[in-house]
């Protein structure tokens, strides 16, 4: 477990980082989400150790984290612009990485490289941002750390590579132990791929939740009422967002299942279906509920 304890930092008079405390749990894909300049980046340099903090520590499976900590080689950080050494290619980086990780798997970053159509022997700086990034994903597997730090993973990528590399990652999880961490802006990039997710806004944790304890006991229902019901819904259930075009009612509606299915029954509807939850849903009751606008933290 990665466990943040009242971590500061400032550049100049402003303020990156603001007493965040954070734990990031062992074994699950962690989304950290936030606007550009709530603290992302600067939180995953100062996990990575190429920023240091002006206060607070940082300790991994106990071990506090510092410049000359074994833990670091538990480490790989995959920025949202990517460093090489001039005229390096995806090959070069191997044998760099090699030196850097004992670990490191030679046959299968060229394999992947094949898989993902990336010529090894090609000079980086001709390819585009996103094959850039593909391939230090690529080094950031093969390296074996348990700790992969990503920012804007998936920027730059077309729609069938992010979800390559979504399918690398959750078969990873599965095969060894491994934490990624993912920073991004957009939330819908994190649909279906976190099992955790934290909120960092103006250098500040302002919710870090599992997934499954934000959907647990919130349900979204679409119906369709022969008259207007919208007094009696907001008498009976608990309704957390509510919205009605004409005679279609969808709402977001916390209790239990079984009990809100019999009150909708109740009232003869013409018809009635529970609709999945999109992650942003969830987010958007959530950041509600203490006082937030969900658009102005993460969009």
């Amino acid at each position: 477990m990665i466990h943040i304890s009242h971590l500061t930092k400032t550049f100049c008079s402003a303020s990156a980082l603001s007493n965040v405390n954070l734990e990031i749990p062992d074994n699950a894909i962690f989304g950290l989400l936030g606007t550009n300049g709530a603290g992302k980046s600067t939180l995953l340099r100062i996990l990575a150790g190429i920023l240091n903090a002006d206060s607070g520590e940082i300790f991994i499976d106990g071990e506090k984290l510092t410049d000359t900590s074994k833990v670091r080689q538990m480490i790989f950080y995959l920025s949202d612009d990517q460093y090489y050494f001039p005229g390096a290619t995806p090959q070069t980086m191997l044998f760099f990485y090699e030196k850097m990780y004992p670990g490191f798997d030679r046959e299968r970053f060229l394999k992947l490289l094949s898989d993902f159509q990336l010529d090894s022997t090609k000079k980086l700086h001709t390819f585009s941002k996103g094959m850039k990034k593909q391939v230090f994903l690529i080094a950031g597997i093969c390296c074996n750390a348990p700790i992969l730090l990503c920012d804007e993973v998936f920027d730059g990528l077309d729609p069938v590579v992010r979800q390559s590399v979504k399918n690398l990652l959750q078969n990873e999880l599965r095969c060894r132990p491994f934490t990624p961490v993912i920073a991004s802006h957009n939330l819908s990039e994190l649909e279906g791929l976190c099992q955790h997710i934290g909120i960092l806004h103006r250098g500040g944790i302002l919710l870090s939740r599992e997934i499954t304890a934000l959907e647990y006991g919130v349900h979204k229902f679409q119906c369709v009422f022969s008259s207007d019901e919208r007094e009696f819904l907001f008498h009976a259930l608990t309704i957390l967002r509510y919205e009605q075009r004409g005679f279609l009612t969808t709402m977001l509606v916390r209790g239990d299942f079984s009990e809100i299915q019999t009150i909708l029954a109740s009232r003869s509807p013409v018809c009635y279906e529970s609709l999945p939850l999109s992650l942003e849903e969830i987010f958007i009751y959530e950041t509600e509920r203490i006082g937030y606008d969900i658009k102005e933290l993460i969009y």
